[in-house]
């Protein structure tokens, strides 16, 4: 199986694989792109480019296309395909399943946590100031990634991690609005060392209770911001 580290690297030189895999590498490659934010609300995603972008057929990056709408990262349009624009509701149903399914999540991190991930989640902390430093903020966002991607790395309920996962993508740009604030900024950091104090000491009740209150915080700061705009 080509590394998935590049996805982009992996279909350009791919030997002669099964439209299925090639579909596979395809969807890994565009989800890629979407979670780190490279992918920008009303930009058209037009099968035939990305074809010719990973020197593929357009089958697999249809069937990966596809799947994305599925999974409701991407909707189709008569033009292509885009990110979905959401609306208020839908993003408060969101934060309202974090919620309910983040605390349990820390809970099991908290348990399960290898000194190597506290480690990782060290060093996204550690980005994550550096950008706020020097306002950097695909910085932040690339460290937000980072330690959100650790500590459900150490989750050991794979379709609990895939379902946050998934809807926390879908919300990404509700990162992107309030991460430009240096208060919002601030505010993350705090709330990522309490969590990472949490999972030091392999406390479930602590890390739970951080989680709630930062997802809490992360959404009252989207209501503000909202609120400021109309």
């Amino acid at each position: 199986m080509p590394s998935t580290d590049n996805p982009e690297a992996s279909l350009e030189h791919a030997p002669a694989e099964s439209q299925q895999n090639l579909g596979m590498e395809a969807y890994r490659y565009l989800l890629h792109r979407l979670r780190n934010g490279s992918i920008r609300p009303g930009e058209r995603l037009v099968e035939a480019d990305i074809a010719s972008h990973l020197g593929v057929s357009r089958v697999p990056v249809r069937q990966a296309l596809l799947r994305l709408v599925v999974e409701g990262y991407l909707m189709s349009t008569p033009r292509g395909y885009r990110i979905p624009q959401l609306e208020p509701r839908d993003i408060r149903e969101v934060f309202e399943l974090r919620r309910l399914l983040e605390p349990r999540a820390a809970a099991m991190a908290a348990r399960d946590i290898t000194p190597q991930q506290i480690d990782e989640l060290n060093q996204a902390i550690a980005e994550a100031k550096a950008g706020h430093a020097d306002n950097d903020i695909d910085r932040i966002f690339g460290a937000a990634q980072k330690w959100r991607d650790t500590w459900l790395s150490a989750v050991g309920n794979s379709r609990l991690v895939a379902t946050l996962t998934r809807y926390a993508d879908q919300v990404f740009v509700v990162r992107q609005a309030t991460l430009s604030d240096k208060r919002v900024q601030r505010s993350m950091i705090a709330g990522y060392e309490e969590l990472v104090a949490a999972f030091t000491r392999h406390d479930s009740v602590a890390a739970a209770d951080a989680v709630q209150r930062f997802v809490m915080a992360s959404e009252r700061e989207y209501a503000t911001l909202v609120a400021h705009d109309q």
